[in-house]
C-alpha cells in the first residue's frame, strides 16, 4: 500500500469506481433490461459524471472506447477476469499486462483475487507480478478481494470480509473492493483490519434506490472510502439521479434520505 490521495482515481480521500466488466464476468444477461447499455459508449457517458473517479473495464473495451473519453473519464484497467461459462474452482485468468494497461492510458489497474480457491497460490503470485510492475508505472492497484471456493460456504460472513480486506493490505493493494458484510459493525471491523488502506464496497445486484443508498451510507459511516459499482448505477433508467445521490452520500456524507430528497 502506498498513499494515493493525489491519484486521479481519488477525490477528497474517496473513490467511486464505475465498473463495467460485466459483459465478460456475467455475459449479456446483465443488459437485458437496459439493452442500450450493451453499447459501452453509453456507460462511458455515464462515467463522465463528477462523482465518478474511475471507470473499470477490460482491455478490449478500453481499446475501443476510452480514446473518445480520455479527457473526461479516468481509466481503471482490469487485468484479469473470467466468463460465467467457467464451471471450475474460482479462478481469473490474466488478460492484460500492466505494461499494456499503461500504454492504453490507465490511471490505475484492478485485479481479482479469490482467496480460499484451490487456485489461491497462483492468483497470489499473479497479483504479486501485477502489483510490482504497477509500482514501476506509478499506477494504484485495486484488488477485487473476493474470498471464494468450495470450502467457503458464506462469502459475506463478517470474519470473511475482514480477512478479505486484510489480505489486500498484506499483499500490497491500495484499495480493496469487498462485499458488504451485513452490518455497520462488521464493516467497521473490516475497515480497521485494512489499516490505512482504502476499502470500497462492492455495489452488487440492483436494489431499490433507498435500499442501495442506505447500505452505502452505512458503509461510509463505518469507514469505507467509497464504492465500486456497476449494475446499481447503469441498470437504472436514470443513472444521473442515483449518481447525484451517491455524490452526496459518499463525499458529503449525507444520509440516504437527504440525498434522495435533494
Amino acid at each position: 500500500m502506498i498513499p494515493i490521495d493525489d491519484s486521479p482515481i481519488v477525490r477528497d480521500g474517496k473513490s467511486l469506481i464505475l465498473a463495467m466488466d460485466h459483459g465478460l464476468e456475467h455475459g449479456p444477461v446483465d443488459f437485458e433490461e437496459v439493452p442500450e447499455k450493451l453499447d459501452p459508449a453509453a456507460v462511458f457517458e455515464t462515467a463522465t459524471h463528477d462523482a465518478v473517479t474511475a471507470m473499470a473495464v477490460q482491455k478490449g473495451v478500453a481499446e475501443g472506447y476510452y480514446p473518445s473519453y480520455e479527457d473526461d473519464v479516468n481509466l481503471l484497467a482490469k487485468l484479469n477476469g473470467t466468463s460465467n461459462l467457467w464451471m471450475g474452482e474460482p479462478d481469473s485468468p490474466v488478460n492484460c499486462s500492466v505494461e499494456y494497461a499503461a500504454e492504453l492510458g490507465a490511471d490505475a489497474v484492478g485485479f481479482t483475487v479469490y482467496s480460499g480457491s484451490n487456485h489461491e497460490v497462483e492468483m497470489f503470485e499473479e497479483f504479486r507480478d501485477a502489483h510490482e510492475t504497477a509500482r514501476e508505472y506509478d499506477l494504484p492497484v485495486v484488488m477485487w478481494s473476493y474470498p471464494r471456493g468450495q470450502g467457503l460456504k458464506n462469502d459475506t460472513k463478517p470474519g470473511t470480509i475482514s480477512y478479505a480486506t486484510r489480505i489486500a493490505l498484506e499483499l500490497g493493494a491500495d484499495i480493496a473492493k469487498v462485499k458488504y458484510p451485513g452490518s455497520p459493525e462488521a464493516m467497521e471491523h473490516a475497515c480497521r483490519a485494512a489499516g490505512d488502506m482504502k476499502v470500497v464496497m462492492s455495489g452488487g445486484s440492483k436494489t431499490s434506490d433507498y435500499e442501495f443508498l442506505s447500505t452505502v451510507e452505512a458503509a461510509v459511516q463505518a469507514g469505507a472510502k467509497g464504492l465500486a459499482v456497476g449494475r446499481n448505477v447503469w441498470q437504472r433508467e436514470d443513472p444521473t439521479r442515483i449518481l447525484d445521490a451517491l455524490e452526496k452520500v459518499i463525499y458529503e456524507e449525507e444520509t440516504a434520505d437527504a440525498a434522495l430528497e435533494s
